[in-house]
């Protein structure tokens, strides 16, 4: 499913215009994106958590040269599914 399409079912689940919809769509993708951003994180209880981990720097190879080479520390963000979504896939 793309983003367009999510605001189609979105907008029909929630009996919204897809312009609301989509309004609704891009302000939960830019409070999740701005609470990760300031090291927050956001449980939404049954259906799961984003959150930032911190990626360790390490040391990796070049597949065409088998160059050893060295990647940097970086901030992951994570989405961690609850109880409530996994249930409902796995049915």
């Amino acid at each position: 499913m793309n983003k367009n399409e999510l605001i189609a079912e979105v907008a029909k689940k929630a009996g919204l215009s897809k312009i609301d919809a989509s309004k609704s769509v891009d302000a939960f993708v830019e409070v999740v994106t701005t609470t990760l951003k300031k090291g927050g994180d956001i449980r939404l209880v049954g259906f799961g958590t984003f959150k930032v981990t911190k990626r360790a720097a390490s040391v990796g190879h070049n597949p065409r040269t088998g160059e050893k080479i060295k990647i940097a520390a970086c901030k992951q963000p994570k989405f961690t599914a609850g109880k409530g979504l996994k249930d409902a896939v796995n049915k």
